[in-house]
């Protein structure tokens, strides 16, 4: 729909494309009439979150629940009560075969990654490292290499790429021999 004025008259076109004839109305038919609708949505904060009433201006992090016409927002750990949704860590492990020298796995993946970082000898008897905190390698035998790490987002992101810059130093030690 929209108003045109045609010859000093304004009409409301009302054409649907569909077979039946348009149907053109006066302005003197037509109502006006105005709808203000208010944008701003509260939410409220429950649970865990309830039991400090923030600041003005603080940040408040959680879950934003929509239920009806009204949000609600809770912690993670408050998932649970309020809905059939459970938590749950998940660790994943990959063993990948590897036959070259574990030291210039490290080498390699600590001109990759910013931060490669040996382990305490009491954990890994000085056989595995750690990439961003987030994601161990692990030197299993003279042909296996293991990676873990708690799945989340950024982890498996991390891990992806090591799998991949293992696989492609295995690839150039391939093609050299």
């Amino acid at each position: 729909m929209f108003m045109a004025d045609i010859a000093g008259v304004r009409v409301l076109y009302t054409g649907d494309y569909s077979r039946e004839e348009d149907c053109h109305l006066c302005a003197a038919e037509i109502l006006q009439f105005s709808l203000y609708f208010n944008s701003e949505k509260m939410a409220k904060t429950i649970r865990r979150l309830a039991e400090k009433t923030p600041e003005v201006g603080e940040t408040v992090s959680g879950f934003l629940v929509k239920k009806a016409f009204t949000y609600q927002i809770m912690a993670l750990d408050d998932i649970h009560v309020f809905s059939q949704l459970s938590t749950e860590n998940i660790s994943q492990r990959i063993t990948i075969a590897y036959s070259g020298a574990f030291g210039v796995l490290k080498h390699r993946l600590k001109q990759i990654f910013e931060s490669v970082e040996s382990l305490p000898d009491d954990e890994s008897e000085g056989r595995a490292f750690g990439v961003h905190e987030r994601l161990t390698v692990k030197y299993e035998s003279e042909k296996h290499i293991s990676l873990h790490w708690r799945s989340d987002p950024i982890s498996d992101m991390v891990s992806d790429s090591v799998i991949i810059s293992i696989l492609l130093i295995l690839i150039l030690i391939t093609s050299y021999c």
